[in-house]
């Protein structure tokens, strides 16, 4: 009789607490497995090119363009034979017109909130050719990679120095040979040198979206498919600093911009 009052009195126990749990009401339970509201941080979205527009520009250089600096190859008969002529450096590379500037970074550097963009799968390149780094100046998306190729029979190597992203340094002795980098902040500039070849230099331009262009020969640069907005597009170059320019564009809309460098200190006009 005493054993039968004592699981009497434990399945009341444990009745009671499931109960009290809500195990024996369907509704709460319901209540209880009910989902969490979606986020409120936007995941970002994809720019319209239906309604895009486009920013054009050229790049100037106001008064007479400092002379290159003489490269000196005699260290390494490799270097002097695949150069014929007389080398010098790509700092200054202005038209025949004698203004227009080449080898310009110009990006959006502000203005495009959170639209998001797909990382290239195809690599952007640095070659070691005729003891030069070719291109001078260039721009690659974060993450995407980044081929670096020795085409000369000489020793070089590839010294990159960010400041934000991790440096490396990597020698390739070999005719041919390849090694791939990734870098996995934005950053303007990163530049290169040969720790070999101390006239080698390149720089790269590090850049979360693809607005981004190096002005050609003729100073001009074109950053397509931008969506409608008000952005500021910043100009660099090696010597003359950087300068910045707002622009609106509507839906479908171009607009240029005209940088103006000039030896102490730069403006920019639009």
């Amino acid at each position: 009789m005493r054993l039968r009052n004592t699981w009497v009195g434990l399945l009341g126990i444990a009745l009671a607490t499931t109960l009290a749990c809500g195990g024996g009401s369907q509704e709460t339970s319901s209540t209880a497995a009910k989902p969490e509201s979606p986020s409120a941080t936007p995941s970002g979205q994809k720019v319209d090119t239906a309604t895009a527009g486009d920013v054009k520009g050229v790049a100037m250089l106001d008064g007479a363009a400092p002379k290159n600096e003489a490269i000196k190859m005699n260290a390494d008969p490799v270097c002097v034979k695949a150069n014929s002529s007389p080398q010098a450096q790509e700092t200054y590379m202005v038209a025949a017109d004698g203004k227009s500037l080449g080898n310009v970074f110009v990006y959006v550097k502000d203005g495009l909130g959170n639209y998001v963009f797909d990382t290239p799968t195809e690599s952007a390149k640095i070659d070691q050719k005729d003891c030069r780094y070719h291109p001078h100046v260039f721009g690659m998306r974060v993450n995407q990679p980044l081929e670096i190729v020795n085409s000369d029979p000489t020793l070089h190597n590839i010294h990159a120095m960010p400041k934000g992203n991790a440096e490396f340094n990597n020698g390739q002795p070999i005719q041919g040979m390849k090694m791939s980098h990734t870098f996995d902040k934005q950053e303007v500039m990163v530049p290169f040198k040969c720790d070999v070849h101390g006239w080698m230099n390149a720089y790269v331009g590090v850049m979360s979206h693809p607005y981004f262009a190096v002005t050609d020969k003729d100073g001009k640069f074109d950053l397509p498919n931008l969506p409608p907005g008000t952005y500021t597009i910043e100009a660099w170059h090696e010597k003359l600093g950087t300068q910045t320019a707002s622009v609106t564009i509507a839906a479908k809309e171009n607009k240029e911009i005209t940088f103006t460098f000039k030896a102490a200190g730069a403006t920019a006009t639009n």
